[in-house]
């Protein structure tokens, strides 16, 4: 992979033009190349930035933040908590629709998040790559520096944006979100062992939908397209 001027095809090609040409992300993205080359990794390389290519700068309204992506067989596919179709729904998003379901009454049936995407939930891992059965083995890559950079680019707009930070990782993440006219939805993280400590019950989807209306913005579908 290499940073050209149409990396992302959308604005973000003019966003993060500069940060893309800097040298620790050529390297990140040389040592990328070399981990898939000699490891199984997820997702598949051309899914790696589909958070960008599914939603531009202009059209997020909506950051829900990840860790990393999913380190099993065929689920990664380069947006936060998101598998494909025919894949089984992991444990935390089971979580995530099960308080969609008491929120908004909408029960999806498969996990394909690509929707939200279009809608303007910008789906961000903070570590984009991962490989084969081994979390977090992606982290000392460099990814961090460059996902810290999408946040503060994203403080930085002028248009009110909701920042969705589930678990301590993604909490540790607000200190980078500054202007007073955005909103941080915080909470334990979805996963089994720490969802029934205050994610059941907390009405995110309700909350971000409740936002948008107030700042004169178009809510939300949530509901998947099947």
């Amino acid at each position: 992979m290499s940073p050209e001027n149409r990396f992302f095809n959308n604005d973000w090609d003019i966003f993060l033009k500069e940060e893309i040409s800097k040298p620790y992300f050529i390297k990140l993205l040389n040592d990328v190349d070399k981990e898939y080359n000699d490891f199984i990794c997820y997702p598949p390389k051309q899914q790696i930035f589909n958070a960008f290519s599914l939603t531009s700068f202009k059209n997020t309204k909506v950051l829900i933040l990840g860790q990393d992506p999913y380190h099993n067989h065929h689920q990664a596919m380069g947006l936060a908590f998101s598998v494909n179709k025919q894949i089984a729904l992991p444990p935390s998003l089971q979580n995530i629709y099960k308080e969609l379901e008491s929120d908004l009454q909408i029960k999806n049936t498969h996990g394909d998040l690509t929707s939200w995407a279009k809608s303007g939930c910008l789906l961000l891992n903070s570590i984009l790559s991962v490989r084969q059965n081994q979390p977090l083995s992606h982290s000392n890559l460099g990814w961090q520096r460059f996902t810290d950079k999408v946040i503060s680019i994203l403080n930085e707009k002028k248009e009110p944006v909701i920042f969705v930070l589930w678990g301590s990782y993604a909490r540790s993440k607000a200190k980078l979100i500054t202007n007073k006219h955005h909103f941080i939805i915080e909470n334990v993280h979805p996963s089994p062992l720490s969802a029934y400590r205050g994610f059941l019950g907390s009405k995110p989807f309700s909350k971000i939908n409740a936002f948008l209306k107030l700042t004169n913005q178009e809510m939300i579908d949530f509901k998947l397209e099947e």
